[in-house]
């Protein structure tokens, strides 16, 4: 009943049109009225505690990170160096659009950020060449929902707290499945290509141009090496690693590109607090619904509940698989997270399926659901960068959902693909 409870007020609340935070405060209120008891000291306790989390002082960094990478010139030479390589292969802007992906993917997190920085480098120089625009926003939505899975990733963090699951452990076996998921885009990006064979490709790029676009992006190339280096040396942890990045993009964007300067700081640091705010509220108010869930004893509901199948992982993961798809249609990653994580990783516990597999599964159904509409955040961005409407967008985006959807079912039946590298990075 307490589950019923739950899953009505939170739904109906949403279909309201009432923001997630608020909607998963009152579910829970809710389910505070329905066990007979309310205490508003356990709401504030709750929310304070929730948001009152030295590992999540990495989100607002990483935030500022890429808002200063993204002012800093850092995505453009990225783009830049991406575009002297591969530019003037058949497709070549495609590639140059999924090359720049996996690489500004470990650099800011957020699949947003990239989408909207791609986007408005990109999208223009596809359609010029003559793609249209569906096929152009496409992509680069595609490639934008990389960055949470590529370290390093806010949402690994989030799951990483919400869970209790090692955010380390987490960005590791997060790199594989990353270059898996930019090969594809290249499988899907060549097919496209070779339908429009009349396109001509940009003329190749003489080694100097080439060498040049090197040397000017090596800086922005460093971060990663930086970051992946620090953690697997032990030298800092992700939250550490948060602060690192900030300030290295800052002394690069100021002193070395020199493309900002202090006085445009101030509105790329309010940026930042203002999408941490709305992340963190967020988090305030499911730590909320997390302890009634856990004092309603619902995950142990859920466990009785999927007994049958608890014994043939694969069959379990198909079945969460469908679940977590159905409900990244209609709710962002974020969210989904923090209602469905700690609900699901007891069951996911008892039957024996590592809970770091589980939780680059989980993060990677989450970012395919940032491409499909109603909800669609990703979506939505690019349709706002490229000046298209939803409809537009679908028909170019809807052949990289189904690939990344076999993808999914791929590492559902080899979930070695995912655990042996990670153990290796590790």
């Amino acid at each position: 009943m307490i589950l019923t409870v739950f899953l009505l007020v939170l739904l109906g609340l949403i279909a309201l049109g009432m923001p997630i935070a608020f909607a998963l405060l009152l579910s829970a209120i809710a389910m505070m009225f329905q066990l007979d008891f309310f205490d508003t000291q356990i709401l504030a306790q709750n929310m304070l505690s929730g948001a009152n989390s030295f590992t999540l002082m990495a989100v607002p960094l990483f935030m500022l990170a890429g808002e200063l990478m993204n002012a800093g010139g850092i995505s453009r030479r990225i783009v830049a160096l991406a575009s002297t390589f591969v530019g003037h292969i058949q497709g070549g802007l495609g590639y140059v659009a999924i090359f720049a992906s996996v690489l500004l993917a470990a650099l800011s997190g957020s699949a947003v950020a990239d989408a909207a920085a791609l986007g408005s480098l990109l999208i223009p120089m596809l359609r010029e060449k003559g793609y249209d625009a569906g096929q152009a926003s496409g992509l680069i939505a595609a490639g934008g929902i990389i960055a949470p899975i590529i370290p390093p990733s806010i949402s690994f963090i989030i799951f990483g707290v919400a869970t209790n699951v090692s955010i380390t452990k987490l960005f590791f076996a997060g790199i594989a499945p990353g270059l898996m998921m930019g090969l594809t885009l290249v499988a899907v990006w060549t097919w496209v290509a070779r339908k429009h064979g009349s396109i001509k490709p940009s003329p190749r790029e003489p080694w100097s141009k080439r060498w040049k676009a090197l040397r000017e992006s090596l800086w922005a190339l460093m971060l990663p090496v930086i970051i992946i280096g620090g953690l697997r040396g032990g030298i800092f942890t992700p939250t550490e690693a948060a602060v690192v990045a900030a300030v290295y993009a800052l002394l690069v964007s100021l002193f070395v590109y020199r493309e900002i300067s202090v006085r445009d700081l101030a509105p790329l640091f309010i940026n930042a607090a203002s999408t941490t705010a709305i992340v963190m509220f967020l988090v305030a108010a499911a730590m909320v619904s997390s302890y009634m869930i856990t004092l309603a004893d619902m995950p142990q509901d859920l466990i009785a509940l999927l007994e049958p199948v608890l014994d043939q992982p694969k069959l379990l993961m198909f079945a969460l698989l469908v679940l977590l798809t159905l409900v990244g249609t209609v709710m962002d990653l974020t969210p989904t997270i923090l209602i469905l994580a700690p609900v699901l990783m007891p069951v996911v516990t008892k039957a024996g399926i590592d809970p770091v597999y589980f939780g680059v599964m989980f993060v990677m159904v989450g970012c395919v659901g940032l491409l499909t509409p109603p909800v669609g955040t990703v979506l939505n961005v690019v349709c706002g960068v490229a000046r298209i409407n939803m409809e537009t967008i679908c028909r170019g985006v809807w052949r990289y959902v189904v690939a990344y959807t076999l993808l999914l079912v791929l590492l559902v039946i080899f979930p070695e693909l995912i655990t042996v590298p990670a153990r290796w990075m590790h």
